[in-house]
């Protein structure tokens, strides 16, 4: 499990249960290394500002992982984090490597209508 005060997703039906019940969803595959970072920082620093957007994390070496490497947006990722925006249950976004709190503040804002 990542050390983060963040919800984490260990099983794969945890993960399609958070996409059936929310319709927003942030979540930020990776490892707690120096690219994973400030992606988890950005969320935790966000998720009271984005009240309709949900917030996970998940262990890139889980098995559960399985079903965000495989997701057609992160066939070309090669880099770590990788992170997947939701909405209705659809990725819309999936970005890798590190990013900033402005640049996930640009995403939540322009994919799912701002807070």
């Amino acid at each position: 499990m990542l050390n983060t005060t963040l919800k984490h997703l260990e099983a794969e039906q945890e993960l399609k249960d958070a996409l059936d019940t929310h319709k927003n969803v942030m979540i930020c595959c990776g490892r707690m290394g120096p690219m994973c970072l400030p992606v988890y920082a950005a969320m935790r620093d966000l998720r009271d500002e984005y009240s309709n957007v949900s917030f996970f994390d998940q262990d890139f070496d889980g098995p559960a992982a399985s079903y965000i490497k495989n997701l057609p947006e992160c066939a070309e990722f090669r880099g770590l984090p990788f992170t997947v925006y939701f909405r209705g249950g659809k990725a819309v976004v999936a970005t890798t490597s590190i990013q900033t709190s402005e640049q996930v503040r640009e995403i939540l804002d322009r994919e799912f209508d701002g807070k």
